[in-house]
């Protein structure tokens, strides 16, 4: 039997990107309601994943020509709801799925994540997990009272020191301090809960935390560390890594890297589970993919204005002067998401335009190019597996509507489950014991 992998979906935002597709109905355009979502997680929890990643930010987009028009105009990612409200709502929708929420370090002092994220493991009995991530944008920062994001490298030096803080804020309850002991009229033994009196060079806390115990000890924790300090901090604190490296031999390496990285910090790198993301066309047959295929490129290239605002706000670089018939400058450095940028650099290779570069980017299944029928599809994913060494894939879909999460969760799924490719039911109750049940 082939070795199983894992499956999660890569939630972009709140579901205002759905708010003009077909097959969403009066709801998906009514994006305020989170009908759309909560469906989708039903139907990707029958589909057994194990984790829906709800990605965020905090501000509206500007770095396109220096006007939020083309954000505000075509939803781009705006508006946004608190990602962690929606895991809440996800969460009382569901009883086996995982859900990832992402809170940044510089919007959340350590003490509050902490509670945050230790309340959201509570009420889900043990499914929460915390999608950490240290922020891109000034703007971001700005609405906060800050001047500016740190540099780089700096994001992930404070960032260890900030997942010491959490973590010791989530120790501060021992297993066993909730007794609930009706005879004695005991809740708490008080001498299994402690301060933790943390104090470093940018972040402090007395603790104890007054939430309570996670109910797995520690929410799982996600990561996307692209470059090489990011890489580092991934294979430190991640339990599963969000990758998006262009083709198989990326992919391999990528993986070997994290791999090594977790050996070399004292871990087992088996407790690491890297998915990479894939945007699959899927069609009635052979022909009909590629045709859809070729809809996606065209819809790219009539949409390059967007896309390339979507790009300048997660890289922090203004592609609005650039010439679109000229080869992408090599030179080009962002203090944002490095990992974007190395792809789109790595797309356009051999002198290629910024419009060519770019419209194959947005016209591609991301890491890999997967397109055909649910079983041409499966078989794809699966030697990519094969050839990778693990662990799954996270589903990047650009534009959700229930005709796309049907095609996964009651078209694709099925065809990989005949395959034993993912699994047929949960094995568990808790999102880190379905991560590393295999």
């Amino acid at each position: 039997m082939p070795r199983p992998f894992h499956l999660g979906w890569f939630l972009q935002g709140s579901s205002v990107q759905a708010w003009g597709e077909p097959w969403t109905g009066a709801i998906g355009r009514d994006w305020m309601r989170p009908d759309l979502f909560t469906d989708m997680a039903r139907a990707l929890e029958r589909a057994c994943f194990d984790y829906i990643l709800v990605e965020d930010s905090s501000y509206v987009g500007e770095a396109y020509g220096g006007s939020r028009e083309i954000y505000l105009r075509h939803g781009l990612s705006v508006p946004r709801q608190d990602p962690s409200i929606v895991a809440t709502l996800l969460f009382a929708a569901t009883q086996r799925i995982g859900v990832a929420t992402t809170l940044a370090t510089f919007t959340h002092h350590p003490y509050l994540l902490a509670r945050i994220m230790a309340t959201l493991d509570q009420v889900s009995a043990g499914r929460a997990g915390w999608n950490m991530v240290t922020g891109s944008s000034d703007m971001a920062a700005r609405n906060l009272g800050l001047d500016g994001l740190p540099e780089h490298d700096l994001r992930y030096d404070m960032a260890d020191e900030y997942m010491a803080c959490v973590n010791a804020l989530w120790d501060s309850w021992e297993p066993g301090a909730i007794l609930a002991d009706t005879e004695s009229g005991v809740l708490v033994d008080h001498e299994k809960v402690h301060s933790v009196d943390f104090k470093g060079r940018w972040y402090s806390s007395r603790g104890p935390l007054n939430s309570g115990p996670c109910m797995q000890g520690r929410p799982v924790i996600a990561q996307a560390g692209g470059s090489p300090r990011g890489r580092r901090f991934a294979a430190t604190h991640g339990e599963t890594v969000v990758a998006n490296p262009k083709g198989i031999a990326a992919m391999k390496a990528y993986r070997d890297d994290i791999r090594a990285l977790a050996a070399a910090a004292g871990r087992d790198p088996d407790s690491i589970k890297v998915l990479f993301l894939v945007n699959p066309i899927i069609g009635e047959s052979a022909e009909h993919a590629e045709m859809r295929r070729l809809e996606r490129i065209a819809a790219a290239d009539r949409r390059i204005a967007q896309r390339l605002a979507h790009f300048s706000k997660v890289t922090n670089i203004d592609f609005s002067g650039f010439d679109l018939d000229q080869p992408i400058d090599e030179g080009l450095r962002t203090n944002g998401h490095q990992q974007n940028l190395d792809t789109l650099k790595r797309m356009g290779a051999g002198g290629k335009t910024l419009r060519q570069a770019f419209t194959e980017y947005s016209g591609t299944g991301l890491s890999v190019d997967l397109c055909g029928t649910v079983d041409a599809v499966a078989g794809q994913m699966a030697e990519a597996m094969q050839e990778i060494g693990g662990d799954g894939f996270l589903f990047s879909m650009g534009d959700v509507s229930r005709r796309v999460v049907a095609e996964v969760a009651d078209g694709l799924v099925p065809a990989l489950q005949a395959r034993g490719l993912v699994r047929r039911a949960y094995a568990h109750a808790t999102f880190r014991e379905n991560l590393l049940e295999f």
